[in-house]
């Protein structure tokens, strides 16, 4: 059984239940779903050019089936889309940040 959510079924505010707003957007991967993006975000296509949701709190696509790309339309469910909810190997940010910021010998 999925745990997606469905892309019209998504509350239209800048908040995950029972979390104050602190700025920024929160990006939830669903198993076996879409990512859901909620809070204050900019989306833009690879040219730059902005994208504009109609909504504080969107799905993503990432089963690569949807008809209404890049955003979630249930097709997942169809599909047979099978995705953790959670990164195979998770990285610490901090790691990700040092990493970047060592200089280039």
């Amino acid at each position: 059984m999925s745990s997606a959510v469905p892309a019209d079924d998504l509350p239209d505010d800048d908040r995950l239940p029972g979390q104050p707003t602190e700025g920024g957007a929160t990006i939830t991967p669903y198993r076996d779903g879409p990512l859901v993006v909620r809070g204050d975000f900019r989306l833009v296509d690879q040219d730059g050019a902005e994208i504009d949701p109609g909504r504080k709190t969107i799905a993503l696509c990432r089963c690569g089936k949807s008809g209404i790309k890049p955003f979630c339309d249930g097709s997942h469910k169809r599909s047979g889309f099978s995705a953790p909810s959670t990164p195979s190997r998770p990285r610490p940010a901090a790691a990700i940040l040092r990493q970047a910021q060592r200089p280039s010998d």
